[in-house]
């Protein structure tokens, strides 16, 4: 390990070419510098070997739109009113009469700072016509979209990749935002890549056929029986993820698929590397590896989906590697992926911005300082309506809208004991879920103290999602899916495949919500 800089060496050079690579629904504990068993990030690892690896890195508000808007604004979703998919809480806030000439995502957003700071922005990804997230573009220079809507694979995304470090890799000043999409559902690896785990072990605690058992009892979207959202139909297109997962074999495709995209965006980052070595800029460039949200893989008997506020779907890896820094150290305390945006102030010499909700980190990469926070506040609207803290060992969620899972209101897991969150303790542990709802609470106030502060209305965007009829993936009042059509037709596929009780149930709580 190389001795860390001096802490007047804080600021690294203002013409360091930065490079951010935003692998779309990345767990951390699938790459092998976080510990997995599966070789699926050879790069990766190589990369942080020469950096700082974060170990609780977490998205405030998950899901894409959701986590991606909070990193560029600096704020949390219930601060911009985007903490869902759809319907008012997949727009930003309107800032009313308060609004400049622009508006604050690009006046306050990360990339803007990037830019005066002389920083050529650019980005590789259709994330914002996906969701028609156009704020997300604010304070870019240069945009191209890959043109499949966040469906394409690697093989469409690394020619403009190619082709852009070809013309700009040995420029000064840039910010380059690169998105890849493959392990995310549906796993889109193209067939003749293979599987280059077909023979690895899969996850210890998926090796308990118990698991299965109990998954095949589950209810709610992108449960065991119903891989896909609300069926087990598979798409021909997609022969790598199963409809439904009800035995070992189809556990395995379905671990493997994601492994497996995992392992071919790692191949694309070789690329990278390779050219930028090749160009003689390798060591000058500030490599940044995380993703927007993980992805649930049996937590909570959710397959293949980034659907809830708990650790699988808001731990997000956090790879830094710049010049100068510390190398093979890791930061063991909790961070939100929004605290980049001043820590990258920090060390270019920019300026924290009034609205920003993130701290910065910027001594974990110049001295190796091992400083973060107490707590994280997670947020998920987009399948569910939770929000949970995360602190010590503890994970406390509380459930506002269960997203046809039948989730009871709060649940306690011990991740240290429970990481994959199979054991809800909340009953043995009542005097801890009042320590959960009081941090919950806790932060709330701040949050809407602030909002009245600085922002147009006080209104906390979870219960505007509920009074539109639930999250967009679960919504009852939608005319689209799955509305009270879908809904009905869930109901019958959960007596299909004996679960006739939880369809009862789901009746009995959500019949007022359709025939409102």
């Amino acid at each position: 390990m190389t001795q860390p800089p001096k802490p007047n060496d804080l600021l690294i050079s203002p013409t360091v070419k930065i490079l951010y690579i935003d692998i779309d629904s990345l767990r951390p504990d699938h790459l092998g510098c976080y510990g997995y068993h599966r070789n699926t990030s050879p790069t990766i690892d190589a990369v942080a070997r020469e950096g700082v690896v974060f170990d609780r890195c977490y998205t405030p508000d998950a899901p894409c739109l959701p986590s991606r808007t909070a990193f560029y604004s600096g704020r949390f979703g219930i601060q911009t009113g985007v903490v869902g998919h759809g319907g008012t809480a997949g727009q930003p806030k309107v800032e009313g009469p308060a609004r400049a000439f622009r508006d604050r995502f690009d006046d306050q957003g990360l990339a803007r700072q990037l830019q005066r700071l002389g920083h050529h922005t650019a980005m590789i990804s259709p994330f914002g016509q996906r969701h028609a997230a156009w704020h997300f573009y604010a304070g870019f220079n240069e945009i191209h979209n890959t043109g499949l809507g966040g469906m394409e694979s690697a093989e469409v995304v690394q020619p403009v990749v190619d082709q852009w470090l070809r013309d700009h890799a040995a420029d000064d000043h840039w910010y380059l935002h690169i998105n890849y999409w493959d392990p995310h559902t549906p796993y889109r690896v193209p067939a003749a890549y293979g599987n280059p785990f077909a023979n690895d072990l899969l996850p210890g605690w998926l090796e308990d056929d118990d698991v299965i058992a109990r998954h095949r009892q589950s209810v709610g979207p992108h449960s065991a029986h119903e891989v896909g959202m609300y069926d087990a139909v598979e798409d021909s297109l997609y022969p790598r993820q199963p409809g439904a997962v009800t035995d070992r074999a189809s556990l395995r495709r379905l671990i493997d698929g994601y492994d497996t995209g995992v392992r071919y965006v790692d191949d694309q980052i070789a690329k990278i590397v390779t050219h930028l070595k090749a160009t003689g800029v390798y060591d000058e460039t500030m490599i940044i590896v995380s993703a927007d949200h993980g992805e649930n893989l049996g937590e909570l008997g959710i397959y293949a989906e980034h659907a809830t506020a708990d650790e699988a779907t808001c731990r997000v890896p956090l790879i830094i590697k710049y010049p100068g820094g510390c190398q093979g150290t890791r930061n063991t305390r909790l961070h939100y992926s929004l605290d980049l945006a001043p820590t990258l102030m920090d060390l270019l010499g920019g300026n924290h911005q009034p609205l920003w909700d993130g701290a910065s980190f910027a001594p974990a990469l110049t001295t190796g300082e091992d400083i973060g926070r107490d707590e994280v506040v997670l947020s998920q609207c987009a399948h569910v309506c939770q929000r949970s803290v995360r602190w010590d060992h503890w994970l406390y969620m509380r459930t506002y809208h269960d997203g046809f899972h039948l989730f009871p209101q709060e649940m306690l897991f011990d991740l240290d004991m429970d990481p994959q969150e199979q054991h809800d303790v909340a009953t043995q542990h009542p005097n801890l879920c009042r320590e959960g709802q009081w941090r919950l609470s806790r932060w709330h106030d701040s949050q809407m103290q602030k909002m009245a502060r600085t922002g147009h209305d006080v209104v906390d965007p979870l219960w505007t999602v509920i009074r539109e009829g639930g999250p967009h993936h679960a919504n009852l009042r939608s005319t689209g899916f799955p509305g009270p059509t879908g809904f009905a037709a869930y109901q019958e596929h959960l007596k299909s495949t004996e679960r006739h009780k939880a369809a009862e149930a789901l009746r009995q709580k959500y019949e007022p919500w359709v025939t409102k």
